[in-house]
């Protein structure tokens, strides 16, 4: 082996070697800095910074491969067309995730909750996971698309069709919501808002997913 090559082998083990690092510390609920990170893969501060810029670099790649790919994760509830059905799953599958990696979770918060910049390269697991339990919502007769943004926000767009046949149905879907206990919105007169806070419980998601199937249920001619 030449020496080029073997200085490239040993620059690699040194990036798993930190990469590993970040992961084992998360997998015992450690706090996750740079010094920690750097103790722990016994290499200097100085070398972890060389290999990554910055903490947010090197929790992203740390969390490649980790974390499953929704349709995976959602396998035992593959066969159902039921979101709240698939809501309460995918909020166990979140929620268990999110607990069992809670220090790399907190880390990325911290690192990014003031730097919008920083905040936009998260790596963003509840929007997928949300996605595709919301999937059968989309099929919805009522319904066009279900689309999630930033943090929990996400929006089910009436189809046009609907909202041009009836132009008071936004409002009433919203009224039917409401009046089984989840507060929404209507977004420029086409989507209904969801937007529930970090907080929130999977009980609680799987009652907005259910109340939401409910009040589009209920405007069904």
């Amino acid at each position: 082996m030449s020496q080029s090559a073997g200085r490239v082998n040993q620059k690699a083990r040194t990036r798993a070697a930190i990469v590993r690092a970040v992961q084992d510390l998360a997998r015992d609920g450690a706090e996750i800095t740079m010094p920690s990170v750097a103790r722990a893969a016994l290499v200097s501060e100085a070398t972890a910074y060389r290999y990554f810029p910055d903490l947010v670099s090197l929790l992203l790649e740390s969390d490649v491969g980790v974390w499953p790919d929704p349709a995976e994760a959602l396998a035992p509830v593959a066969g159902s067309d039921d979101p709240v059905e698939r809501v309460g799953y995918a909020a166990e599958v979140l929620f268990t995730g999110i607990l069992a990696r809670q220090s790399a979770v907190r880390a990325m918060i911290a690192a990014s909750v003031n730097r919008p910049e920083v905040a936009a390269r998260r790596p963003g697991h509840r929007f997928a996971f949300i996605e595709y339990a919301l999937a059968p919502l989309a099929e919805h007769e009522l319904v066009s698309s279900v689309r999630t943004g930033a943090g929990l926000l996400a929006a089910v767009e009436i189809a046009p069709a609907a909202r041009e046949a009836d132009a008071g149905l936004g409002a009433r879907i919203v009224t039917a919501a409401r009046e089984r206990g989840v507060i929404t919105r209507l977004l420029r007169g086409v989507a209904l808002q969801i937007s529930p806070p970090f907080v929130i419980s999977a009980d609680e998601l799987h009652q907005i997913a259910e109340v939401l199937a409910a009040a589009l249920d209920s405007q069904l001619r």
